[in-house]
């Protein structure tokens, strides 16, 4: 009877895998609470408090236990299978002609959490991400599923960025490196604009705001609201900076980028203050029971459409990125159905379609043709 030995990977297989390992360990320690120390330039800010900013309501911590479940699930194999699409996912292209001539008020989704707005003639872009991963390294991290529907060399000018936190599946160095030369404003939660002009973007194109604050481009305004969710991109500068989703108001239109957030009452107020929304942009994807404090799960993105007094609902964070446990095509699937039962109009457009806001109907479950 013969015995079965199992092969090792040779040297630079392992090496590249402990590296792996210890990037995703790092990125799961930022996600998954852990503490770390924090400088602040913002003290003065009613969201500062315990060494850092803080949310409105604080998110449960981890308990060790747990926590170590979570870094263990991450890192030595408890993924399930279908986190990630058998095959590639449908992607329309996109071209500068096509842009162009789309009237105001439509809207592209370019891959989780990026998307292109165009008013007043003008072009806006949320939380941009081209990265093949998004990783603090370009070798190791969770990769895209999907190419984007354009290259970064293909966007128009941009009147501004818009930006809701500093994780790296919404804040790239080498898409916004690459943007700062196309780019007239650089639109951030405080601290957040401190790491741009770091990195080479001039001060006097970026804008920080705290909660509730607001400025006017080019005939739009936007105001930072509230989120529940937390900054970082390293376990040593957790809550460093802000974190806000945004109301965008282009005339009588209006739009809600939730950027990321767990439910809260805020979104209830954020509808008082600023509502009804024609559309808004709710994350729906990367969720876990365990991190809900600051993702929401899909019937709590469901309710948060209803407290903002949303007409239509199009998710976002999903279908580009593998960032939690669930199947690929969960978030979207599952948001679908609830919204359907309930009534809710939501709108899922394939990644780089047009998307008119004010009659966003005749979408169609495009992650149901894989």
């Amino acid at each position: 009877m013969s015995e079965r030995i199992e092969a090792r990977p040779p040297p630079r297989l392992r090496w590249r895998r402990r590296a792996a390992m210890a990037c995703v360990s790092a990125t799961a320690a930022v996600y998954a609470g852990a503490p770390g120390c924090s400088t602040l330039a913002y003290p003065q800010s009613p969201q500062y408090g315990e060494g850092g900013f803080q949310n409105e309501r604080k998110p449960r911590p981890l308990g060790w236990r747990q926590a170590g479940r979570l870094w263990w699930d991450f890192l030595v194999g408890g993924k399930p299978a279908g986190t990630v699409p058998a095959s590639g996912i449908p992607v329309q292209a996109m071209s500068a002609q096509q842009l162009a001539q789309a009237p105001d008020g439509t809207v592209y989704r370019l891959g989780h959490s990026t998307v292109l707005l165009k008013f007043e003639g003008r072009f806006w872009l949320t939380d941009p991400v081209f990265a093949e991963r998004a990783s603090p390294v370009r070798w190791a991290g969770p990769k895209r599923f999907h190419a984007p529907p354009l290259s970064l060399d293909e966007l128009p000018q941009l009147s501004a960025v818009v930006l809701s936190h500093d994780h790296y599946d919404h804040l790239d160095r080498a898409t916004v490196v690459a943007l700062a030369a196309r780019t007239d404003l650089f639109l951030t939660p405080l601290g957040v604009g401190d790491r741009l002009a770091r990195w080479g973007v001039p001060r006097e194109r970026i804008r920080q705001f705290d909660w509730w604050e607001s400025t006017d481009v080019a005939g739009v305004r936007f105001t930072a609201t509230p989120s529940q969710h937390f900054s970082g991109r390293t376990p040593l500068d957790r809550n460093r900076t802000l974190w806000a989703s945004w109301v965008i108001q282009a005339g009588d239109t209006r739009v809600f980028f939730s950027g990321d957030s767990g439910y809260f009452d805020g979104f209830r107020t954020i509808g008082d203050r600023f509502g009804p929304f024609d559309l808004t942009l709710l994350e729906c994807g990367a969720y876990d029971r365990r991190w809900q404090d600051v993702h929401m799960l899909p019937a709590q993105t469901l309710q948060a459409h209803r407290d903002l007094r949303g007409r239509w609902l199009v998710p976002v964070h999903n279908s580009t990125f593998d960032l939690a446990f669930h199947g690929w095509s969960e978030p979207m699937e599952t948001l679908y159905a609830l919204a359907r039962d309930a009534g809710v109009d939501i709108a899922t457009p394939v990644i780089g379609a047009p998307l008119a806001i004010q009659q966003p109907d005749g979408t169609q479950p495009w992650w149901r043709t894989e």
